[in-house]
């Protein structure tokens, strides 16, 4: 039987060669993925043309994947420097990568990119057509926004970035209700200017049935873009935000008539205790489509760190629903991050999608936990390495400073609580100031 799309087959009943591999990998019955893939609920992002992809499943009962931004600009147009950080990032288990690239030869980058990497790929095209057509963002026209769309597509992009949800009438919405950070979203900012300039609708919104087209024709995932996502948490949960939602939920059910997957993508920046009641809002408005958030970033003052911040607001988005996180580095709000930087964002990222997965009781999350707390009661310092989110910084920070007993570390020594329970249990003496019998 033919199917155009991972959501066409779904319905038709078909299990494809991707379901079955996400099945094994979340350990769920293929059936139940089947069934939740012809709902909305779990989308695999799996472009025809990604031939070196190794799928994942994101959505409802699976594990919380991450995503990595990378890609060049204008004034860091190194294509070399952005390979390696992607080949770190697959190393290092991130699911997905989103080329964010808006200078330069985007194209031989995108290419080489989608050809190397086993992780899903995605773009957000608007970025790429000004460098495209070298012209000035007022003078691109409707029908040139959409052959970006499809030389994406064509390209291999599992999933795309599309903000058709600021039309004309969310713009007078965020018009009517002031904010304090306007729209901070790039390619938000950029077609509510393309609307502006031009007096016309957002293309993207106006020609939503030519871009599903696209999408079903390579089975490419939309991840409808957040533009009136919040910037500053002053912005939080206003007007301008849930308008744009309930105009991502209508487009959803546009999508899946025609068989073309979606992810909605979320805030931002956001209190704490705001973050649940938004996961639960996306849900509801957009009909349990999978939810991609940035962040939430839960407080506005601490450049240099917003990698912590984003996996505070991260792991409550999650354990209250978010499918998939975006990662934040530290550079985030300051520069075009550095390798080191992307290590970190990753790790941060990666340790709040992990405590959002036990909370969800996610089919094998707590054995991970289990096993590293089994390895520290037997002071197995190589198993706990082994098993440690990042390996080559434990194994440095023992390194730096050894304790005069192995079965201890240099904060405590023989004080260890876990060494001391160990010996008394089996009957044994403790001797803390004099060498052991």
């Amino acid at each position: 039987m033919n199917y155009t799309t991972q959501m066409d087959a779904a319905k038709k009943g078909i299990i494809t060669k991707e379901m079955e591999i996400v099945s094994k990998k979340e350990n769920i019955d293929v059936n139940i993925l089947r069934q939740k893939i012809a709902e909305g609920k779990i989308v695999i992002p799996a472009n025809k043309n990604h031939k070196s992809l190794n799928p994942e499943g994101v959505g409802e009962g699976l594990r919380t994947k991450i995503n990595v931004n990378l890609g060049i600009s204008k004034d860091c147009c190194n294509i070399e420097k952005e390979l390696e950080k992607a080949r770190v990032a697959i190393e290092m288990k991130a699911e997905a990568i989103m080329d964010l690239s808006c200078y330069g030869k985007t194209e031989e980058f995108r290419k080489k990119l989608i050809n190397m990497s086993t992780a899903m790929i995605g773009t957000v095209p608007v970025y790429d057509a000004v460098g495209f057509y070298d012209k000035e963002l007022k003078d691109i026209s409707s029908e040139e926004f959409l052959k970006v769309i499809e030389k994406h597509a064509e390209d291999g992009v599992d999933f795309m970035t599309i903000h058709a949800g600021i039309n004309r009438e969310t713009a007078e919405v965020f018009k009517r209700n002031k904010r304090l950070t306007n729209i901070v979203s790039r390619g938000g900012s950029l077609l509510y200017a393309w609307m502006e300039l031009n007096d016309r609708e957002n293309p993207f919104y106006e020609h939503f049935d030519k871009i599903l087209d696209i999408c079903e024709k390579y089975d490419v995932t939309i991840s409808l873009g957040d533009a009136c996502r919040p910037g500053s948490i002053n912005d939080a949960t206003d007007a301008s935000q849930i308008k744009e939602l309930i105009v991502l939920g209508e487009l959803t059910k546009r999508a899946w008539e025609r068989n073309v997957q979606i992810i909605i993508e979320g805030p931002g920046h956001m209190p704490i205790n705001e973050i649940a009641a938004n996961m639960l809002l996306e849900k509801k408005l957009c009909h349990g489509a999978p939810f991609y958030v940035l962040g939430p970033i839960v407080t506005d003052i601490a450049p240099g760190y917003d990698h912590i911040t984003s996996a505070i607001g991260g792991a409550i988005a999650a354990a209250n629903g978010a499918d998939f996180l975006c990662y934040v580095t530290p550079a985030e709000h300051l520069r075009l991050p550095t390798l080191e930087d992307m290590k970190e964002g990753i790790i941060a990222t990666k340790i709040a999608a992990h405590a959002a997965d036990i909370a969800k009781n996610i089919k094998g999350a707590k054995k991970w936990d289990y096993e590293m707390s089994k390895a520290r009661q037997n002071l197995d310092w190589e198993k706990m390495f082994k098993l440690a989110i990042d390996p080559e910084k434990t194994r440095k920070y023992r390194k730096e400073s050894m304790p005069q007993h192995e079965d201890s570390c240099s904060m405590c020594g023989k004080m260890c609580s876990m060494r001391n329970m160990n010996k008394v249990m089996k009957g044994k003496n403790i001797n803390i100031l004099r060498e052991d019998d």
